[in-house]
């Protein structure tokens, strides 16, 4: 019996160490599938479209203070929302021409409290069209042209505008489906250098095809991670929205309203145009009466078709997707002799009561180690982003112009020596262009590329 029981009770020690391991290991697969559906990044995304197009005539913002009399196309917010299990991300593009960081801090701030979507995480992109309505408070264009706005604000507008941008979101993160990312470049010729230069050698707004010009195309294609049907497009390119001059008065999304919609109709899906460093660039038929004469169309071909071949040439996707979005402050010595709008006070610091010092927001956001973003308010001069791309250590570098604000034209240089439009509406020092491409760079490779 004691022979017995000790066998017995060697046995059913070992069946309950194999049963104690066996239970362990379950506990511990689970564990890992818990870990990787958290944070190893099941890839989730949609697009919501919003018509923001006024039914009353309203102020147009660029060029001349202008009242439209009619519509040529609608307007939209596109609205992107991507969530990688841990954070959810808002990338909208709207059809007007610029707006001040004050507005988008306060639309910021309720997008934060409605929707738990951080200020970093909300970026809020224009489309740069000169034949959209005005949104908000002037900003810093008052401090140039206050001849435009001696009219009141129209906060009915803005109002509309704010409330189809909440509604889009919140439409948005409801609707959230399991999706997968790619990404690719395209090529398109349909801008061109704007800073033409006669034998004085003082620029003017016109046409220079010997002068820097960007003519690539950032695509991020979004598609369902089941059957990979599309479900968006994200298309990067810098392009003045002046295809109409200040003689038109219909509301429009000009030249890119054409293209997104253009895209959408041949692809099944919305499209997201996000304006690039545009700050010296036009499209290659501008300031036209109307659009039959300035040949809008034309750029379907020029630019939408190249968008939709671009993308048809995307071929891998990834739906284990992770990002991390960052902002930091650009620190430049003020213009003498500009006075700042009150309203935009967050974005100076006043030096010993006297000289100040402008603070230009940047935003960056990293994809996968392999796809870096960067943003900021400005009409930023190609050869500045053109550069960054370059030396990058990301393979898709993409830059977003007139982002979450508008802060005025940033040049290189060399430009300064030309005179001209741009750098009379600048509020930078000649020097600012060549630190923020280094001090972006410098971002680029350390705390960027860290995350």
């Amino acid at each position: 019996m004691c022979l017995t029981k000790l066998i017995t009770s060697k046995i059913f020690k070992k069946y309950h160490k194999v049963r104690i391991s066996t239970f362990l290991m379950v506990i511990l697969c689970v564990l890992l599938l818990s870990v990787q559906t958290t944070f190893a990044g099941d890839f989730k995304a949609v697009v919501v479209k919003e018509n923001i197009t006024p039914k009353v005539p309203k102020q147009l913002l660029g060029y001349g203070a202008r009242l439209s009399e009619g519509i040529l196309d609608s307007i939209y917010h596109q609205i992107l929302i991507l969530d990688d299990g841990n954070s959810k991300f808002a990338l909208v593009s709207t059809d007007i021409c610029v707006l001040s960081p004050a507005t988008y801090d306060k639309v910021a701030k309720l997008v934060e409290k409605k929707f738990g979507i951080v200020r970093s995480n909300f970026w809020w992109s224009v489309t740069h069209t000169h034949s959209a309505p005005e949104v908000g408070a002037p900003g810093l264009p008052e401090a140039f042209m206050g001849e435009r706005y001696k009219h009141p604000i129209d906060t009915n507008y803005t109002d509309l505008v704010t409330s189809k941008l909440l509604d889009g979101i919140e439409k948005g993160i409801q609707q959230l489906a399991p999706a997968s990312l790619g990404v690719g470049w395209g090529h398109s010729s349909a801008n061109i250098n704007r800073r033409a230069r006669d034998i004085d050698d003082v620029a003017f707004l016109g046409m220079n095809p010997d002068g820097a010009v960007d003519r690539r195309i950032g695509i991020l294609k979004i598609v369902h991670k089941e059957d990979h049907r599309l479900m968006a497009t994200v298309a990067n390119y810098a392009i003045h929205g002046t295809v109409l001059g200040g003689q038109n008065l219909l509301i429009s999304g000009d030249g890119p309203g054409v293209v997104a919609k253009y895209v959408e109709e041949k692809s099944g899906a919305p499209m997201l145009f996000i304006n690039g460093a545009a700050g010296n660039l036009a499209p290659i038929y501008s300031v036209y009466p109307d659009a039959r004469s300035g040949r809008m169309n034309m750029l379907r071909r020029l630019l939408g078709d190249k968008i939709l071949m671009a993308s048809k040439e995307i071929l891998n996707y990834e739906d284990q997707i992770s990002f991390s979005a960052s902002e930091m402050d650009f620190l430049t010595p003020m213009k003498e002799g500009l006075k700042w709008p009150e309203a935009l006070n967050e974005y100076i610091v006043d030096e010993k009561g006297t000289a100040k010092t402008i603070k230009v927001p940047v935003r960056f956001l990293n994809i996968n180690d392999k796809i870096g973003i960067w943003a900021s308010p400005l009409e930023l001069f190609c050869e500045i982003s053109n550069e960054v791309r370059e030396r990058s250590p990301f393979p898709y570098t993409f830059y977003y112009g007139y982002t979450n604000g508008w802060l005025g034209y940033m040049l290189t240089e060399e430009e300064w020596e030309y005179k001209g439009y741009e750098p009379t509406v600048s509020p930078f020092v000649p020097n600012a262009g060549t630190r923020f491409g280094e001090t972006v760079l410098s971002y680029l490779e350390s705390e960027l590329k860290s995350k």
